[in-house]
């Protein structure tokens, strides 16, 4: 990582991590909760043709620059989305949220992804896992790549359907340059297969019929005349924190940059049939050039999206 120096993701201020999941049925929920004091500034890049998100227009430089108290990741498809009840009631509790002379409003952005197929479509994250995750960010704040949280249900490379898929989950990763930070959560649920940007190596991704190696998912899109079903099942979600301070446009503008990493490590990426979507939240006050962030928050990005896979066993998908 050259210059670039990795340091423990807990150890960075103004943020924290809990998540919450259900093993059985392979679901699950991270949360990154903001100091109650001072919020973050949001940003959001959605390449993807099939998000399923909560609030997002929070993080648009076209709406009004109150800051982001949690940005949520789950499973759950569209159902998932019913995990922010549960964070805003913790937040509430808790005093965190939007002063409107009559009522504390927590502002929470979230994004889902598609584990439906993976154990059981039946349960999904709720507002009681929202909740628990909250809880686990404020006792224990361990932010770890591997199958947890929101990626407990991830796989990856499943053009051809689950049963060829690998196992994917939660990435993490906090880089810094002097005085800069930044860290990248995500979890990665993609169509395509999962590449080491360094040597073209291939990490997860589509199984060949065999299902001894790795066949490619771009090859197989070309095979494909018409729309399938499957194509609605994936998504790659991510978070990225700087404790640089930037403007909400400049953070939008970030967010757009850290997608590069999506498009070194993901093939094929932002199709739609992903809902790919990347937050990107200000937590500081550290005067930094945009571009050198950029740049730091893709690396970051790459190194959590690598980890996500290489973190967990390619255990068999259904048990």
């Amino acid at each position: 990582m050259g210059l670039a120096k990795e340091f423990p993701i807990e150890k960075m201020d103004g943020f924290r991590i809990g998540n919450a999941q259900k093993e059985e049925a392979g679901t699950g929920v991270t949360v990154v909760l903001f100091d109650k004091d001072k919020g973050a500034r949001a940003g959001v890049d959605v390449s993807g043709g099939g998000p399923a998100s909560r609030e997002t227009p929070l993080a648009s430089p076209l709406t009004a620059d109150n800051p982001v108290n949690a940005i949520v990741l789950s499973g759950g498809s569209a159902y998932g989305l019913a995990a922010s009840d549960g964070v805003m009631h913790w937040l509430e509790e808790h005093g965190f949220g939007f002063d409107t002379g009559y009522a504390r409003v927590p502002l929470v952005c979230q994004s889902c992804i598609y584990d439906l197929g993976y154990k059981r479509a039946d349960i999904r994250p709720d507002a009681a896992m929202g909740y628990a995750a909250c809880e686990d960010a404020l006792q224990h704040n361990k932010a770890l790549s591997g199958s947890i949280g929101a990626g407990i249900g991830a796989t990856v490379g499943k053009i051809y359907g689950i049963e060829r898929s690998s196992k994917s989950g939660l990435g993490v990763c906090a880089l810094e340059v002097g005085d800069l930070r930044v860290a990248a959560i995500v979890v990665v649920n993609a169509l395509g297969d999962i590449c080491n940007p360094e040597n073209g190596e291939k990490l997860a991704g589509l199984k060949n019929e065999a299902g001894t190696g790795f066949a490619d998912s771009r090859e197989a899109l070309y095979t494909i005349s018409k729309r399938a079903t499957l194509f609605n099942s994936n998504t790659t979600i991510g978070v990225v924190i700087t404790n640089g301070e930037f403007t909400k446009g400049e953070m939008n503008k970030l967010a757009a940059m850290t997608r590069n990493a999506y498009a070194r490590c993901i093939r094929p990426v932002g199709t739609m049939a992903d809902g790919d979507t990347i937050y990107a939240a200000s937590v500081g006050t550290v005067q930094a050039d945009i571009n050198t962030t950029g740049v730091l928050m893709a690396e970051a990005m790459e190194q959590a999206i690598m980890r996500a896979v290489t973190s967990v066993s390619d255990a068999p998908v259904f048990e």
